[in-house]
């Protein structure tokens, strides 16, 4: 549980330097001015925090992560799945409310608006992408494939988040806030699956067990 100590109060920062115009805003605009160049480039970046990218990604993961853990015969095999489909339904449930109440508005990149504060786009990626590889790293034998897994991931996080900002969609500090909002929900997503699969081991008779 410590590990959600860090992201939450680092959010919790960002969100009270945005609220209260703070002096991390100003470094924040002065960033993104240096960084909003728009091209064909960083809005297909950016395009791969869309519900319509990434979701669909995550759903074929949960799918074989279930049908993997059925067919393995393994005790409450819907969890992991169930669980990573939550994570992803918590996003805009908690997205939402934050961008209302903070009202912030937009880079001089984007039509006049407000509520760009955190950035759903960025929390998409980070959780869509991050549970799908959360899921299949433990199915996975070969250290390679993992370590390409997770540079995959880290890729495609990144890679979302820098078009975000290139492109003139989000401050870095929207950016930032969903990497802390997402690496919550992922920590949590870790620890229910982790301690459902200890229990599961736990109840799991050995097969020494019985008379000799």
């Amino acid at each position: 549980m410590l590990l959600l100590g860090p992201p939450l109060l680092l959010f919790a920062l960002i969100t009270w330097q945005v609220v209260a115009d703070g002096p991390l805003v100003d470094v924040d605009e002065r960033l993104s001015g240096a960084l909003v160049r728009p091209d064909r480039a960083s809005e297909l970046l950016a395009d791969l925090g869309n519900v319509q990218v990434a979701v669909p990604v995550l759903a074929v993961a949960l799918a074989y992560v279930a049908w993997h853990g059925r067919a393995r015969g393994r005790a409450r095999w819907w969890l992991p799945p169930l669980a990573g489909a939550a994570a992803m339904v918590l996003v805009p449930a908690l997205v939402a409310p934050l961008k209302e109440w903070t009202d912030r508005p937009g880079t001089p990149a984007v039509p006049p608006a407000v509520g760009y504060y955190p950035s759903g786009h960025t929390a998409t990626a980070v959780v869509a992408y991050g549970a799908a590889t959360l899921l299949l790293l433990p199915l996975l034998r070969s250290p390679a494939v993992r370590r390409a897994l997770v540079v995959l991931c880290g890729a495609l996080v990144l890679g979302a988040s820098f078009g975000l900002v290139r492109r003139g969609y989000h401050w870095p500090l929207d950016v930032a806030a969903s990497w802390c909002l997402g690496a919550v929900l992922l920590i949590c997503l870790r620890l229910l699956v982790s301690r459902s699969s200890r229990r599961r081991s736990a109840g799991t008779p050995s097969l020494r067990t019985g008379p000799s």
